[in-house]
C-alpha cells in the first residue's frame, strides 16, 4: 500500500503541475482527493492491515494529501493571479482622461413661479394655507355660495368620487377652512397654493389637472382699493416695475363686487402685438370683494369685517412670464424643455 501511495504522490503532482487552468486543476483535485478519488480509494484497503502497519500507512497518506493539497494550493493562487493580471491589462482605465460630469438637475418652472409668487406674498405679511385636495362638496361649493343646483357649479366640470366627495376645483376651500379655524378672530391674510382637478380636455391652454394660487385678506375696513394696490405691487415684482393693470367687472359666485385683471402685455409692452390680439393686455387672474354670504359661512360678520379675495393660475403665469405658447410642455418631461430653466 505504500507503494501505491507514493505512485499516487508522483502522478497527482505530474498531472497537477500539467494542469493549464483553474477548471482543470478543480477536476484533477476531486478526481485525487475526492470522496471517491484515487486516495480515498488505496485507504479503503487499510482495514486489512495489521495494527503494527496502520500508523505507518496513515502517516504516509497524511504527507501524500498534504503534498498534493500544498502544489494544488499553489497552482490555484497562481491561477488567481494569472486571471487578475488578466483582468487588470483589459480593463485598465486611464485616468488621464477628463471626468464626464453627471447631469445636473433643475427646479421645475412650476415650482419656481410658485416659489416666486409667495416670496412676494409672504414679502408683503401673508401666510401660506394649505389643505385636502380631495375635498367636501360643502368646502368646495356650499360654502362658497354655490349651494346645490346653482347654474354657477356648471362653470367647473368636476371629479366626483361619491355624491359628496370630488377633487377640488380650485383652492377656495382652503380659505373656508381657514376661516373657520381662525373663528372670527381678524385679520386673515393668506395665499393657497395647490393643485386642483377639472374636467378639461388637454389642449395648448387647458390641463384637467392645474396649479393655482388663491389670495385671502379679511379685517376691517378692507376696500376694493386695497385689492388694486396689492395686485398692482404683485405683477410689477413678477413681470417687471413697468407693468400696468386694469379691472374688468366680472361675476364669481364668491365675491361681490368681482373683476377680472388684466396686464399690460409681457412681449409689446401695452403696444399691441399678435400674442395680446393688438389690445395691449393680457387676462392673468380673478378677484373681488369676499361675498357677504361667504363671510358668514366662515364664522365672520359681515357688518363688522370686509375682505378681498384673488385666484390666479399658476401654468398661465408661466406662460406669460417665460414666453412659453403651450401648458403641456409643463407636463410632459421633455428634458430639452426643462433643461433650460437651470440657467434661469
Amino acid at each position: 500500500m505504500k507503494e501505491r501511495l507514493e505512485t499516487l504522490r508522483a502522478e497527482a503532482l505530474r498531472e497537477l503541475e500539467a494542469a493549464a487552468d483553474a477548471a482543470q486543476l478543480d477536476e484533477l483535485r476531486v478526481r485525487i482527493l475526492g470522496k471517491k478519488g484515487a486516495l480515498t480509494e488505496i485507504l479503503r484497503g487499510m482495514g486489512a492491515l495489521s495494527a503494527e502497519e496502520r500508523p505507518v500507512i496513515g502517516q504516509v497518506a497524511n504527507e501524500v494529501r498534504g503534498a498534493i493539497e500544498t502544489v494544488i494550493e499553489e497552482k490555484r493562487l497562481a491561477f488567481q493571479q494569472a486571471e487578475t493580471a488578466r483582468r487588470l491589462q483589459a480593463e485598465t482605465i486611464d485616468v488621464t482622461l477628463p471626468g464626464i460630469a453627471p447631469a445636473g438637475g433643475a427646479i421645475h418652472p412650476l415650482t419656481k413661479v410658485v416659489e416666486e409668487i409667495e416670496d412676494v406674498f409672504v414679502g408683503m405679511g401673508y401666510t401660506v394655507a394649505e389643505g385636502p385636495e380631495v375635498e367636501t362638496d360643502y368646502y368646495n361649493f356650499e360654502a362658497l355660495n354655490l349651494p346645490k343646483h346653482h347654474p354657477a357649479r356648471d362653470m367647473q366640470d368636476s371629479f366626483y368620487i361619491t355624491d359628496e366627495i370630488l377633487m377640488r376645483t380650485q383652492t377656495s376651500p382652503v380659505q373656508i377652512r381657514t376661516m373657520k379655524a381662525m373663528n372670527g378672530q381678524t385679520p386673515v391674510k393668506i395665499i393657497c397654493p395647490g393643485k386642483v382637478y377639472r374636467r378639461d380636455d388637454d389642449d395648448a391652454t387647458h390641463s384637467f389637472q392645474f396649479n393655482q394660487i388663491e389670495g385671502l385678506v379679511i379685517d376691517k375696513n378692507i376696500r376694493m382699493s386695497d385689492l388694486k394696490g396689492t395686485l398692482l405691487q404683485f405683477v410689477r415684482q413678477i413681470f417687471g416695475p413697468q407693468t400696468q393693470i386694469r379691472l374688468r367687472p366680472s361675476f364669481f359666485p364668491f365675491t361681490e363686487p368681482s373683476a377680472e385683471v388684466d396686464v399690460t402685455c409681457v412681449q409689446c409692452g401695452g403696444s399691441g402685438c399678435r400674442m395680446c390680439k393688438q389690445s395691449g393686455w393680457l387676462e392673468i387672474l380673478g378677484c373681488g370683494m369676499v361675498h357677504p354670504r361667504v363671510l358668514e359661512m366662515g364664522g365672520y360678520d359681515p357688518r363688522e369685517v370686509s375682505g378681498f379675495a384673488f385666484g390666479m393660475g399658476v401654468e398661465r403665469i408661466a406662460l406669460l412670464k417665460y414666453g412659453i405658447d403651450d401648458i403641456r410642455h409643463f407636463y410632459t418631461n421633455d428634458l430639452r424643455f426643462l433643461g433650460q430653466f437651470a440657467r434661469i
